[in-house]
């Protein structure tokens, strides 16, 4: 099978037949798409326009959301196509896509998510250098390189498979994947499962540790203080504690997926894996950055009551 991008299609595999069903599936989704739309501008637009929301902690909340946003439209429309088509045959350019959307969206999570663990860290360590260290440009600067970093190692690993003779076109799963074209090829891929395993550490297990550091020592911190001092860390610390935890176990629900047999698994089952990864953090974010974090919930409070009294 060649690699001419015109005269490959892929066949999304896990798809099930539910009838008249799909009817119901498609409504839902997007009900949940126009949901994760508008929470997530919402957040957005409240944090650009109170001022006194323009401060680190809340910049980093308005770039997790808009991140949502971009790796959301990079999956639910073609996945609500695919709910309402008998066939679930992808072009080779648009399966591509989708895995470069999808693939950023999930390293820059990751890497959002463990710029907010240090903005934490430094907000309850070293609360008097916090102005210094944690400037408007500084996160701008970090989340830059963030999205540097997940164009860089995105792009390798695509071009790497991309290169591959493959000996099928089936892929057990609801969107693309890289892994899954990977175990199409007809020769050994030893080297893109070298460059594999060490973008999943670089981009994965190094950013979790990391994450696991800053709170240990925060927990340290903490240990010794007042109970006054280890609410209020606790209520800053909580939102990203619980986004992070959701996105963590998405992330290994959807690498465990990958690497098991998928016709041995309920297929039920498998797609409610696959679609959590892409789901459950652009649905639960907003609702966990607005309604934990007070000064975003008075804002959104406000804002809404000002919408009703003008009705």
């Amino acid at each position: 099978m060649g690699n001419n991008s015109v005269d490959i299609y892929f066949n999304l595999t896990m798809f099930v037949d539910i009838g008249l069903y799909r009817y119901v599936a498609f409504v839902f989704f997007l009900l949940l798409y126009t949901f994760i739309i508008l929470s997530n501008i919402l957040l957005i637009l409240v944090i650009c326009r109170e001022r006194n929301l323009h401060q680190p902690m809340y910049m980093l909340v308005a770039c997790l959301s808009f991140n949502e946003l971009y790796g959301s439209a990079g999956f639910f429309p073609r996945f609500l196509v695919d709910l309402l088509s008998d066939s679930h045959l992808i072009s080779y350019t648009s399966c591509y896509a989708q895995i470069y959307f999808i693939y950023t969206y999930a390293s820059s999570e990751v890497t959002i998510l463990s710029i907010m663990a240090y903005d934490r860290y430094i907000a309850v360590c070293q609360p008097l250098h916090y102005r210094t260290k944690m400037t408007a440009g500084r996160v701008l600067g970090l989340v830059g390189l963030a999205q540097i970093h997940s164009f860089c190692i995105v792009t390798l690993c695509m071009g790497m498979s991309s290169r591959l003779p493959l000996c099928g076109n089936e892929i057990q799963k609801i969107y693309c994947a890289i892994w899954n074209i990977v175990k199409l090829s007809c020769i050994p891929t030893v080297a893109n499962n070298i460059v594999g395993l060490l973008v999943t550490i670089t981009a994965a297990f190094l950013p979790l540790f990391f994450v696991l550091y800053t709170y240990l020592r925060i927990l340290i911190i903490c240990w010794g203080r007042s109970a006054d001092f280890k609410g209020k860390a606790f209520q800053q610390c909580l939102p990203h504690i619980v986004s992070f935890v959701i996105f963590s176990i998405a992330v290994f629900c959807d690498i465990s997926l990958s690497r098991l047999n998928v016709e041995e698994i309920n297929p039920i089952a498998a797609a409610v894996l696959a679609l959590e990864f892409v789901v459950i953090p652009p649905l639960l974010n907003p609702l966990i950055y607005g309604m934990k974090l007070l000064e975003i919930r008075r804002r959104i409070r406000k804002i809404l009551d000002l919408k009703l009294t003008n009705l």
